[in-house]
């Protein structure tokens, strides 16, 4: 059984027991998150495809902790023009574990 759910404006295909790494949620460490934007479930073999959303489908996973990826480096440079800035960027993340999909 799985499931394609919609988090931070990317698509997921998520079993349970899963582990994955979505966009910054602003939830605490062991809360509970549920995804209701399931675009589709497939039980049994047997696949449902929403239209946009699966109807009465979520998925529920558990907070396991909350961070910051590793930085990456911006470099911007215009040739000729003695102009060139360099930046850092690390981007948010939660990091959750699914436990349960229900449709």
């Amino acid at each position: 059984m799985y499931a394609i759910i919609e988090t931070g404006g990317k698509q997921y295909k998520v079993n349970e027991g899963d582990v994955i790494f979505v966009e910054k949620l602003g939830v605490a460490e062991g809360e509970t998150v549920e995804f209701t934007s399931v675009k589709a479930l497939s039980k049994d073999g047997a696949l449902k495809v929403g239209t946009p959303v699966v109807e009465g489908a979520k998925v529920t996973a558990t907070v396991v902790k909350e961070g910051k990826g590793k930085k990456i480096v911006v470099f911007k440079y215009k040739s000729k023009k003695n102009e060139k800035k360099k930046m850092g960027h690390r981007q948010p993340y939660t990091k959750v574990q699914i436990t349960a999909i229900e449709g």
